[in-house]
């Protein structure tokens, strides 16, 4: 027994007193540390004045705490890389599912009805086709670009010194109708649909996106919801939820695919952008495991024929899924040399196999959009009657220079996009910490990634860096071509999250420079023992802050009469 005095003299066994002290020690600290948060919570952002229990936050921040540490105590027991990446993603994925509101990323209202109606089981699109009256409930209740649609200014009253103190709603999600109407938070959204209400505007219909494959995990979630007798919030709930199984086990493909600078694909797979968009109801969730996975493939030193059929399948998914512009990934089969290369078939077949498969797909998509719609009529052009591709593209190539100048004042504007990810949703919720640090973390992914077990040889780094080059400005050109009016001097609808495989291969390419710069010393183990804990914190904390900012503050609610 424990209790009993062990050979040496001791009380307490050696064996087993010494885990359940560290348990008990680790979820005590979480649970003071999550005290602590509830009291910042409840002092910083008035949640007293508001007439919020002290308990609620406090136990919720308690549990969130000892859960985190249980979480990673539990981690602690796993040996395997993969399977450890994997349980830290799903565990803070499923934070971000519900940390971020209903229909809040980026074109989500869309996603969710055409996910709803695949799961009802319809795979034509019908423009009068309708649904249930609480999916028309929800989509009132939660308006997309909650954020900036509704941004407002103004001048509320300080309960402390009853004077008056100017407030702007930016950065958080309130939204205010009319000029003098009240301030309503994310929670008036929940009260509304909780409560039954609904307006006089028109039932809402199915959406203008045709694909099916993409959105079958959601599906899946939403009609195992349904099964449970749950209504249009929970079937938005379960649909996310299954997206997000869906990109871990792809992301522990990858994890256990790749054999150099893992810890730099932990980290991307675990930001905040990555989550947050895996955790949705958009089709970058699987999108974005497939870019990670045929990243993995390439850190291979050999490929056998399994390696490539696994490739060409990512890449097909990819290119069904958003055509055309992944067509470049077709190429890098080819970077591997003749010695690398193991398997059935010469590298030239296999990238000839990725592309006819992707080409294969995307006409066969199209074509299935074409015959299976119904009562659409004549679908405009998104972005209006500016936007005209073959204009545009004309333009581009008579004007190459102004065409640069473009690129880079769009880069520069937005921080090359590696200022921004902290920004989420429709581009309106801005979490500065989370845009300070996130390139610190990645640096910090590509200083453990060092080790020289890791290097990728000059011949695979330098393919990757000229993809990289090369996919970024396909990818901006792409969306100048088809979302912005012909001639504007900035590129319209780009995002952060165009760029997440660019920055993972930006981790591997600093770390060909430190490697050199700064001879480290640091072993492949020591580096993957340090990044769980490390990117699998900085994810919590997204986690966390995401919440704050939708549905805790900001301090100044509390002065609005």
């Amino acid at each position: 027994m424990s209790g009993l005095p062990s050979k040496n003299g001791s009380r307490f066994s050696p064996t087993v007193w010494p885990k359940a002290v560290r348990w008990a020690f680790v979820l005590v600290a979480c649970a003071l540390l999550g005290v602590v948060f509830s009291y910042y919570w409840r002092v910083f952002y008035g949640l007293d004045a508001r007439g919020i229990p002290p308990l609620w936050p406090t136990a919720f921040c308690v549990l969130l705490g000892v859960g985190a540490g249980a979480a990673a105590l539990t981690l602690r027991c796993i040996k395997d890389f993969a399977a450890w990446g994997a349980v830290c993603i799903l565990l803070c994925g499923i934070l971000f599912a519900f940390a971020n509101p209903p229909l809040q990323t980026p074109d989500e209202s869309e996603h969710y009805l055409r996910t709803y109606a695949i799961s009802m089981g319809r795979f034509d699109f019908d423009a009068d086709r309708g649904y249930p009256e609480d999916v028309s409930r929800l989509m009132q209740a939660f308006p997309g670009a909650w954020v900036n649609a509704h941004t407002s200014a103004g001048i509320g009253i300080d309960p402390d010194t009853e004077e008056e103190q100017p407030y702007n709603t930016a950065g958080y999600a309130l939204k205010q109708y009319g000029k003098d109407g009240a301030v309503q938070s994310i929670a008036d959204s929940f009260a509304q649909y909780l409560a039954g209400e609904s307006s006089d505007a028109d039932p809402v219909t199915e959406p203008v996106s045709f694909l099916i494959l993409p959105f079958l995990p959601g599906a899946l979630g939403m009609a195992a919801a349904r099964l449970f007798g749950l209504g249009a919030l929970g079937c938005l709930y379960a649909g996310r939820l299954g997206n997000l199984i869906a990109y871990t086990l792809l992301c522990w493909l990858g994890l256990r695919s790749a054999q150099k600078a893992r810890p730099a694909f932990l980290c991307l797979m675990l930001l905040p952008m990555s989550l947050y968009m895996g955790a949705s109801l958009s089709y970058d969730a699987t999108l974005l495991a497939c870019y990670y996975l045929m990243l993995a493939l390439l850190t291979r030193p050999t490929w056998t024929t399994r390696t490539a059929a696994l490739y060409a399948v990512a890449c097909t998914f990819a290119n069904g899924t958003k055509p055309y512009l992944n067509l470049l990934w077709v190429v890098l089969p080819l970077l591997l040399t003749k010695k690398e290369w193991k398997a059935k078939g010469s590298r030239l077949a296999w990238a000839g196999i990725c592309a006819a498969g992707s080409l294969a797909l995307t006409l066969f998509v199209e074509q299935y959009g074409v015959l299976m719609r119904h009562n659409y009529g004549t679908i405009a052009r998104q972005g209006g009657a500016a936007v005209n591709g073959g204009e545009q593209l004309a333009f581009i190539l008579s004007n190459p220079l102004r065409y640069l100048a473009v690129l880079l004042g769009t880069l520069y504007e937005n921080d090359g996009f590696l200022g921004q990810l902290g920004l989420f949703g429709w581009k309106d919720m801005p979490i500065a910490f989370l845009s300070l640090t996130g390139p610190l973390v990645l640096l910090a992914a590509a200083l453990l990634c060092t080790p020289h077990t890791d290097s990728l040889g000059r011949r695979r780094l330098g393919g990757l860096g000229v993809f990289a080059a090369l996919y970024g400005i396909g990818a901006m050109t792409a969306m100048y071509i088809t979302y912005t009016p012909v001639g504007m001097v900035r590129i319209v609808g780009l995002q952060t999250r165009y760029f997440l495989p660019l920055w993972l291969l930006l981790a591997v390419g600093v770390a060909a420079l430190a490697r050199r710069a700064l001879a480290p010393r640091l072993t492949t183990a020591r580096a993957e023992s340090l990044a769980l804990p490390m990117f699998g914190g900085y994810a919590l904390l997204g986690a966390v802050l995401l919440f704050q900012h939708y549905f805790i503050g900001p301090v100044y609610t509390v002065y609005l009469s």
